[in-house]
């Protein structure tokens, strides 16, 4: 399936990033019960934490978050409103499909807590989507839309 070239999209802030990073902690419940789960959560551009869900599976968190977005996106926003005000902060490695599936729901931002396959780079440089890893110790940019970073 081809996938989208996104719009130029603004990567987050070193400080939203940090803000959302710190603000996960505690929001998790079944991460806290079982130790054993992921979880994928649409942040603002300033780092504030809005819709999260978990799974044991981090593609399955993700597609969750990116169903309950779109019928967010339904209710009330604009149809590119998430890809040009925020960010998706996934708590696992980012691996070329949870690049490709941030892409076609049209998110310009996607930050992973692990480390990025170079698959996932590749992918999101043909995107143009801001990849940024390593988002809980030291954030590096791995891939970064043309648009100026703000």
């Amino acid at each position: 399936m081809p996938l989208p070239r996104l719009a130029d999209t603004p990567k987050p802030s070193l400080g939203a990033i940090q803000k959302a990073v710190n603000s996960l902690r505690g929001l998790q419940p079944i991460q806290q019960q079982t130790s054993a789960s992921h979880a994928a959560v649409w942040c603002d551009a300033e780092g504030n934490l809005g819709l999260l869900r978990e799974d044991v599976g981090r593609h399955n968190a993700l597609d969750k978050l990116i169903g309950a977005l779109a019928g967010q996106r339904r209710n009330s926003a604009p149809p590119n409103a998430a890809s040009q005000s925020g960010f998706v902060l996934i708590t696992s490695r980012a691996s070329y499909e949870i690049v490709a599936k941030t892409a076609i729901a049209g998110v310009g931002s996607l930050v992973a807590l692990s480390a990025p396959t170079s698959l996932a780079v590749e992918t999101a440089l043909r995107c143009n989507l801001n990849l940024i890893a390593f988002a809980g110790a030291a954030p590096m940019v791995y891939a970064e839309s043309t648009a100026c970073s703000p």
